[in-house]
């Protein structure tokens, strides 16, 4: 996850404006086929199709059962309300979005620097994401671990972001949502980042002890940093939360780049894999020769 960037190159171009077709979302289901686990497209996965609520009616259309949208909790109270409205009329799961939006371009915040002044900010944005969760009926939401400190040695800015996670997550975990930590490749996308690996992020819930703190596994950043895929999850497996998809390299769909992801659906569905599992990739085609493809390799690795 990162901020413009991520949007710029997963919408491609894509505006995200409010659509007005809320009736798009009101047809009847579509005859084609569900897919088996619960992919998530986002809004720029179908732009040819309209606005963010067409697209999850198209979205629908195709089978999906999911959706994502990282910028949710930036949006107002009444896109929120359309989208969530719209989901739940198509029986779909709202995925992630993320509640403390990092501010990419400064490498901020430090959540293991001495300064606990944005330990503080970052708990107030984990209160007020609480609304947003709930009007959107979304059980997960995306944080950030921040930026590393060169001047504070690791171990204790690892203590310091365990214990900020713990009192995050005792905010959260009354109200039946958890929060993910997502570890960010350093080698192509995220330099300076503190969380970069799943295993990493598995000391971090561990040692917040919290059911409201879980890891966000995406496959495309965790093929860059270490590989080793499927031990990974499966060592990791009791404080994962969340996945995301994206093929390496490119960040596109299944199919496009190295990682065998037909093999990590049947691990997934071999551990009875219950949850969402965000499309968090661009298209490798534009307009709808791109749309089409993506379904379509979706559909490959379901099939397995």
């Amino acid at each position: 996850m990162s901020g413009v960037s991520r949007r710029t190159v997963m919408a491609g171009g894509a505006a995200a404006t409010l659509a007005v077709g809320v009736g798009a979302a009101q047809r009847p289901p579509s005859n084609a086929a569900r897919f088996s686990l619960k992919f998530a497209p986002h809004e720029g996965s179908f732009a040819s199709r309209g606005g963010r609520i067409e697209q999850i009616a198209y979205a629908a259309d195709q089978g999906f059962t999911a959706w994502e949208d990282n910028e949710a909790g930036l949006r107002s109270v009444a896109e929120q309300t359309a989208m969530a409205k719209a989901l739940q009329q198509r029986g779909m799961t709202m995925g992630v979005f993320v509640a403390s939006m990092p501010k990419w371009a400064q490498s901020r915040p430090i959540l293991g620097a001495t300064d606990g002044a944005e330990r503080e900010a970052f708990l107030s944005d984990i209160r007020k994401s609480i609304d947003v969760a709930k009007r959107l009926s979304a059980t997960r939401m995306t944080v950030v671990t921040g930026f590393m400190d060169p001047r504070v040695p690791l171990d204790i800015q690892t203590a310091r972001v365990i214990d900020v996670m713990r009192r995050a997550g005792e905010i959260v975990a009354p109200h039946g949502i958890a929060m993910v930590m997502e570890p960010l490749n350093t080698r192509t996308d995220h330099p300076g980042v503190y969380m970069q690996t799943v295993a990493q992020g598995y000391a971090v819930a561990r040692g917040a002890n919290s059911p409201g703190v879980k890891v966000l596994a995406d496959l495309y950043h965790e093929q860059i940093q270490s590989g080793n895929l499927i031990p990974t999850l499966a060592a990791c497996w009791d404080e994962i939360g969340y996945i995301q998809f994206g093929d390496n390299p490119g960040r596109n769909e299944p199919g496009t780049g190295e990682i065998n992801y037909a093999t990590i659906v049947r691990w997934l569905r071999d551990k009875r894999y219950a949850g969402v599992i965000g499309m968090e990739h661009g298209n490798s085609l534009k307009g709808r020769p791109g749309e089409e493809a993506l379904v379509a390799a979706y559909r490959r690795i379901d099939q397995v």
